[in-house]
């Protein structure tokens, strides 16, 4: 049917404080018009300030929850983010290798914008050998990058390359912990690379940034954009989210991005 709204699904971990997690997955598919659906694989008691402590869902409920949506919803992308175990890595790697669905972009969550740690070295492991090569965009940051990879990111043009030989479609490097009034993004899939410039924006409220790009890209994705639009699109989304975040007055720490700025004051 012509017009349909696309369904897309987030497979990560809650975020109570409503700024990262699948909160900001649910609120980024919504601002872009898209219908939301969220597989829980991680509770969090976390803040704008840290987190405070975390409870895995049990690998089975996570494949539960996945199979009750692919059985019964038509699903045009998946985002991914926190997975913290190698037994849920492992738990939704067998359900993508089971529905295939058709656009997957997995942000691999390691540390949050406090700099708590939420993943173990096991489960890098696991994303490494069974997740990343079933998944059509990754988007690492830089220390997420340097720690898949083991390299420190010298020359991004050459580390996303080097990311893509993980088995991958496509990598979208984001260079946002990097200096400069520039903030440079890099994309390369098959033998081409693309480059995202903006200006950067000098904010506090970077809490969740890195979910609400990949979940835009997923969005994109499922409404039909070409990838490398999608990853434009994505960016310039995320950069109206961050210019409107001071009109939030969410906690003392990082605050959120402002995820309803297209529609909001």
């Amino acid at each position: 049917m012509e017009n349909m709204i696309p369904n897309v699904l987030s497979i990560a971990g809650s975020d109570p404080s409503g700024g990262a997690g699948i909160q900001a997955d649910l609120k980024t598919f919504a601002a872009l018009g898209c219908y939301g659906m969220a597989t829980i694989t991680s509770l969090t008691a976390q803040n704008t300030a840290g987190v405070r402590a975390v409870i895995d869902v049990p690998d089975r409920f996570v494949k539960d929850q996945i199979s009750a949506i692919f059985d019964d919803i038509e699903v045009a992308a998946v985002k991914i983010g926190m997975l913290s175990s190698a037994d849920i890595i492992n738990a939704v790697a067998d359900c993508l290798e089971e529905y295939k669905p058709a656009n997957i972009v997995l942000d691999p969550v390691m540390v949050a914008s406090s700099g708590d740690s939420l993943i173990t070295s096991d489960a890098i492991i696991a994303m490494k050998e069974r997740l990343i090569p079933l998944c059509h965009v990754l988007t690492p940051n830089i220390p997420e990058a340097e720690k898949l990879s083991r390299k420190s990111v010298i020359d991004m043009e050459r580390s996303v390359r080097g990311l893509l030989e993980l088995g991958c479609g496509a990598v979208l490097l984001k260079g946002g912990h990097l200096k400069g009034a520039v903030a440079r993004d890099v994309l390369a899939y098959d033998d081409i690379t693309k480059i995202y410039e903006a200006p950067r924006i000098d904010t506090v409220n970077t809490h969740g940034t890195g979910c609400t790009l990949s979940s835009a890209i997923a969005a994109y994705l499922a409404l039909g954009e070409s990838l490398p639009d999608s990853c434009r699109l994505a960016k310039e989304y995320l950069n109206g989210a961050l210019k409107h975040a001071d009109k939030l007055n969410v906690g003392s720490g990082h605050g959120p991005v402002h995820h309803g700025f297209k529609g909001g004051r």
